[in-house]
């Protein structure tokens, strides 16, 4: 479509996914073929679902229109839930539903002002990803979502308790970032090393890690002094995807 720009696309079994940022007009100018235009982006972005016979679970409230012999149900998730809604009753033990799209044709978003992002999960053992409560968007219907109960630790992780979404299996999947793909930095951690990030700078991280919650600085005196609050230290063998230029957005922006 004229009004919009490929960002990213990636191909899967019966399903392609496409992130496209909506552009306007700045300038008309004539040219020998007619009058042209001059797009920019507008620092909106769509993601494009095309299904060919897959599926695609996506959080409520985000499905904007679709073209084609698309079947749209609710379906409930376990337990718990991973979706925003689930995060915020998730002690009530409520049940979590996502918008469930399947068939053939196209699937497209509300446009948002946040970056989106595509990836792809293997399925293998240690592969699941547990991810920030607001970063959950859409993934394929092959994969399984539900809830990682965090255990050791009392608390909040980037506002969501001691429950964050988890994503298991193969397939796509989309998250939420407050910044584009280029400022998110990826960490793989061997065993030996260890990450300690505030936790509003995690975009997502394999589940197979270990998280402590703690002080930056130990002790209470110390902890007051650095004027740093809790933090979490990542250990284990894995992948840690952080956004360290959000807090620096976030503060232009307020």
């Amino acid at each position: 479509m004229e009004h919009m720009q490929l960002v990213q696309e990636q191909r899967g079994h019966g399903l392609t996914l496409r992130i496209h940022a909506l552009t306007h007009v700045t300038r008309f100018s004539q040219g020998a073929d007619g009058l042209r235009e001059t797009r920019e982006m507008d620092g909106r972005f769509t993601v494009e679902a095309e299904l060919s016979g897959g599926g695609v679970l996506l959080e409520p409230g985000a499905f904007q229109y679709s073209v084609g012999q698309v079947q749209a149900s609710v379906e409930q998730q376990q337990q718990g839930g991973f979706l925003r809604r689930a995060i915020a009753t998730a002690g009530t033990g409520e049940s979590a539903f996502a918008t469930h799209l399947s068939g053939h044709g196209r699937v497209w978003t509300e446009p948002s002002r946040r970056h989106f992002i595509i990836a792809e999960a293997t399925g293998e053992s240690g592969d699941d990803m547990i991810l920030d409560d607001r970063a959950f968007y859409l993934a394929q219907d092959t994969m399984q979502l539900g809830t990682h109960t965090h255990t050791g630790f009392s608390g909040a992780l980037s506002g969501g308790g001691m429950r964050q979404p988890k994503l298991s299996g193969a397939g796509l999947f989309v998250v939420e970032s407050p910044v584009p793909v280029s400022e998110v930095q990826v960490i793989e951690l061997d065993g030996r090393d260890t990450v300690t990030v505030d936790g509003d700078l995690m975009l997502m991280y394999s589940a197979s890690l270990r998280v402590e919650l703690r002080p930056l600085v130990r002790g209470l005196r110390n902890a007051a002094r650095s004027g740093e609050g809790l933090v979490f230290v990542l250990s284990g063998k894995g992948t840690v995807f952080l956004t360290p230029t959000h807090q620096a957005l976030s503060g232009a922006s307020v």
